[in-house]
């Protein structure tokens, strides 16, 4: 390559570096909690995610919901989730009356609060926050945004710089020189251990960008299906006005209709839309899936509880299907364990290059002095 145009690039690479280097730190240590978000939650709180006796028989989802509104002044559900597996407890989002998203956990089998927590106060929603937006809001999904496409610049410029001049050389930039200086040392773990994990963090950063830009989103599409348009997760709710039929029995209804829908091992999710345009989206996760988050779909008008559309998983176009990958691919979920530990390792490492990016600076900085 032309040395005045590595020279150019290596400019880049530094300014851009140091003038993203907080964001990138910040995004990769939330990144690298996110990646065992469940696991940590599930330690930290057993209790809020299992039962310590299993029953013979369950509540009634519709009991459940009486309890908090009886209990807790609950004015509005938005989510019920439910697990295949006995042990669990019911997880229940609702409204407060200081309209308030606040997480209920319930034993299926008494149907006892046995935990509760504010959304906004729950440790890995301020993760997720500071993660997303920096707790900045929409101001803070653009930094974030930007600094992701500067981190891919990054990569692709950090390979160029790495890249040595001839191919004799290559052995010497694949390993680090742990018994030379301290200078050499943090220039080879920046750079080598840069290299080894470029493929990873370029997938990480790219899958990240779908939640912050609208038209890397519809780029996805328009790849997958040969079109920028999406398939809606909503459908509108044909009943528009309440017409106040006895609604005992009716979220457990529901989730019993979709239970005996799709046949398959699942866990089962209810998600009850805040307007009034749209209706109950259900939602049964095939577990004998290997990769995560494949669910199918079922809608119910949310009055009178009657099924409205059946979408099966496999009935979803091929950019549905990318979609879904994208959110167990940036967290390393898709294969289980294995990936789950090469992205915890690549972020962590991550977050290490600003850092070492800086100390090289500096030290260039005081060689230029000297």
């Amino acid at each position: 390559m032309n040395k005045k145009l590595k020279e150019k690039i290596g400019w880049l690479h530094l300014w851009l570096g140091l003038s993203s280097g907080l964001v990138v730190f910040i995004v990769a240590l939330t990144g690298s909690l996110m990646v065992f978000e469940k696991e940590i939650d599930q330690f930290i709180n057993p209790e809020f995610y299992n039962v310590t006796s299993i029953g013979t028989s369950k509540k009634s989802l519709d009991y459940c919901i009486n309890v908090l509104e009886k209990e807790y002044s609950i004015k509005k559900i938005s989510r019920i989730s439910t697990w295949n597996d006995p042990s669990r407890t019911i997880v229940i989002t609702g409204k407060n009356k200081d309209k308030e998203s606040q997480i209920f956990s319930m034993d299926p089998y008494t149907g006892k609060v046995l935990g509760t927590i504010l959304y906004r106060d729950r440790f890995f929603s301020i993760v997720l926050s500071l993660h997303r937006e920096l707790l900045l809001g929409d101001i803070g999904k653009i930094i974030t945004g930007v600094s992701c496409l500067i981190f891919v610049f990054l990569l692709f410029s950090g390979l160029i710089l790495w890249w040595p001049k001839k191919i004799k050389n290559l052995k010497q930039r694949l390993s680090v020189k742990w018994s030379a200086s301290f200078r050499r040392i943090n220039w080879d773990f920046h750079s080598t251990f840069g290299f080894y994990s470029l493929t990873f963090l370029l997938i990480i950063s790219l899958t990240g960008l779908v939640w912050s830009f609208d038209w890397f989103e519809k780029t996805l599409y328009f790849m997958a299906d040969g079109a920028v348009k999406k398939v809606s997760l909503k459908v509108e709710n044909p009943t528009k006005i309440d017409p106040e039929l006895d609604h005992n029995n009716f979220y457990q209804t529901i989730y019993n209709k979709t239970d005996s829908i799709f046949s398959y091992k699942g866990n089962i999710q209810i998600r009850i839309p805040s307007d009034t345009i749209n209706s109950i989206q259900v939602l049964k996760e095939h577990l004998d899936i290997r990769i995560p988050d494949q669910s199918s779909a079922v809608y119910f008008d949310k009055y009178t509880g009657e099924n409205i559309e059946i979408r099966p998983y496999a009935s979803f176009s091929r950019g549905d299907k990318v979609k879904r990958l994208v959110y167990p691919i940036h967290t390393g979920s898709v294969f289980g364990y294995p990936t789950k530990i090469i992205a915890f390792l690549v972020t962590l490492f991550a977050l290490t290059l600003p850092i070492t990016g800086l100390i090289i600076w500096l030290g260039r900085k005081k060689k230029k002095k000297q």
